[in-house]
C-alpha cells in the first residue's frame, strides 16, 4: 500500500489517537450517554483499531469487521448508547483521525499524494463498514431484547 508511512504514523500513534478519541466521545454533546462506558474500555477498543490498522485495511475481510462492528453494536445497545450517539461516535472518531493526519502529515512528492489518497479510500471503506455492522448489531440486539421482554 502506498499510504504505508501515513499507516505507520497512526499505529506508531495508537496510544495517542485512543485518548484523545476518549476524551472526544465523553466530552462532545452529541455522545453524552458515552460517558457511561469506562475510559479504559473506549481506549481499548479505539488502541486496537489504530495500532493494527493495517491489518483491518489490507487483510481483515468484510466478515471481520461485520463480526466486529455487530458486537461492537449489540454491546453499545446494552449499555443504553442511544443509536444517533453510536454513529455519531463513529462520525468523532474519523474526524479525529482526519485531523491527526492534517497535523501530522507531510506530503513529500507525488507518490505520497496517491498513497494518501488510496489511504483516504480505504479508510472511508472502513469507517463505512464499520457503521452498517454496527447499526446492524445494534438493530438486532434491540430486537431480541424487546422480543424477550
Amino acid at each position: 500500500m502506498l499510504g504505508s508511512r501515513l499507516v505507520g504514523l497512526i499505529e506508531g500513534h495508537s496510544e495517542q489517537l485512543s485518548q484523545g478519541l476518549v476524551k472526544k466521545l465523553c466530552n462532545s454533546s452529541r455522545t453524552p450517554e458515552f460517558r457511561k462506558i469506562t475510559p479504559e474500555e473506549l481506549a481499548k477498543a479505539a488502541h486496537e483499531i489504530y495500532s493494527n490498522l493495517s491489518d483491518w485495511l489490507l487483510t481483515k475481510t468484510e466478515s471481520d469487521i461485520e463480526l466486529r462492528y455487530t458486537g461492537i453494536g449489540a454491546r453499545r445497545a446494552g449499555q443504553g448508547i442511544p443509536l444517533p450517539q453510536l454513529v455519531w461516535g463513529f462520525f468523532i472518531s474519523k474526524e479525529h483521525l482526519w485531523a491527526f493526519l492534517q497535523r501530522e502529515a507531510m506530503i513529500e512528492g507525488p507518490v505520497e499524494v496517491f498513497g494518501e489518497l488510496e489511504l483516504v479510500q480505504l479508510l472511508d471503506q472502513f469507517f463505512d463498514r464499520a457503521v452498517y455492522f454496527a447499526v446492524n448489531g445494534y438493530v438486532e440486539a434491540t430486537q431480541r431484547k424487546t422480543q424477550a421482554a
